[in-house]
């Protein structure tokens, strides 16, 4: 087509990280955010909750009593989805009855003591704390040679079935490893046999030159919208130094990803003036015992919302039966969260 361009031309986009494609419709909704935005009734937490089984002291579901901590604390999960115990076994009909044991552990990291707190309110110094224990539980169950993935991840708010508002997130830590880690480092091999260097290290670059999706960012990580993106205001923050795991960051890089995590994460509450949900995944390299030259640290951000505080984008219809969409252009949610203020809208007088 004569003078075809990705703002105004219905188009399909490829995700090199998982050799999949999302259709694009920009004509579909050249505006967006223009029209009623509707704002959610927020509810004002305590600090603390004598019924939050996440609290300290606060007896938890499975009746163990939390410690009284003060920052960060780790348990694991009392109503885990991967038992470490589970009897290996395994059942194969025919090719079409197909089923195997998976063993693994479950853990939940509280960020803070706070019950009222969520990542872009706390200090920078507290989510370094955070970090420090990612990288910990990644190092201590990396030990564990029945462990070959550590998925770590965050679920805010109700939206994205998050049960409770204390700050906190999870880990899955698995015998084999999970379908998008498959997809991400089959594509992430393929091009690093080929060129000798990470898929994300050439991209990063492309992007920081074009600037057009760049979010922000600082001396050790990037923040932007990627080319692909399928969520209205999904992003990924990516190491600019290509390191495999979080335990290959130095005590600056460390002090780098607490910093842009929390000025990703205003940006999105200040959207829509609400605490944004969204679901986070670190991905990083398998704990096979392999060397993962291929793997490129980066994590992702799944946020639901499109148009306002409770205008969200449902998977359905074509997208479930054929393929992802998107009417937003990855440039327009880009452009609209690099121009936010990184002055929380809490504390924002204006």
């Amino acid at each position: 087509m004569n003078g075809f361009n990705l703002g105004d031309h219905p188009h399909r986009r490829y995700n090199p990280l998982t050799g999949e494609w999302v259709l694009v419709s920009p004509h579909r909704a050249k505006r967006p955010w223009q029209g009623q935005v509707e704002k959610s009734d927020e509810s004002v937490l305590p600090e603390f909750d004598p019924d939050c089984y996440l609290c300290p002291g606060n007896k938890r579901a499975g009746g163990k009593v939390n410690p009284a901590y003060r920052d960060t604390y780790v348990f694991t999960n009392d109503f885990s989805s991967l038992l470490i115990d589970t009897p290996e076994g395994e059942i194969d009909e025919s090719g079409l009855f197909v089923a195997k044991a998976e063993q693994g552990v479950c853990k939940v990291i509280c960020f803070s003591h706070r019950h009222d707190l969520t990542v872009p309110q706390m200090t920078v110094e507290k989510i370094r704390m955070v970090i420090d224990v990612w990288v910990h539980e990644y190092e201590e169950l990396a030990k564990d040679e029945l462990i070959n993935n550590v998925q770590i991840f965050e679920n805010k708010g109700s939206m994205m079935g998050c049960s409770n508002p204390h700050p906190h997130c999870q880990i899955w830590a698995q015998q084999s490893l999970p379908v998008e880690i498959v997809k991400e480092q089959k594509q992430q091999q393929n091009y690093y046999k080929k060129n000798n260097r990470t898929i994300l290290s050439d991209y990063l670059k492309a992007e920081v030159e074009k600037k057009e999706r760049v979010v922000c960012s600082n001396n050790s990580f990037v923040a932007l919208v990627p080319f692909w993106a399928v969520w209205p205001f999904e992003t990924m923050i990516i190491s600019r130094r290509a390191v495999s795991c979080l335990s290959d960051l130095n005590n600056q890089e460390k002090d780098d990803l607490a910093d842009i995590y929390k000025r990703l994460t205003i940006r999105y509450d200040n959207l829509f003036n609400i605490s944004f949900p969204y679901s986070m995944g670190i991905h990083q390299a398998p704990t096979d015992g392999n060397n993962h030259p291929e793997w490129h640290l980066h994590l992702h951000f799944y946020p639901p919302l499109l148009r306002s505080a409770i205008v969200k984008k449902f998977m359905v219809g074509y997208e479930m039966l054929a393929n992802p969409q998107r009417d937003i252009t990855a440039e327009q949610s880009a452009a609209r969260l690099h121009e936010l203020t990184e002055i929380h809208y809490k504390n924002n007088p204006n």
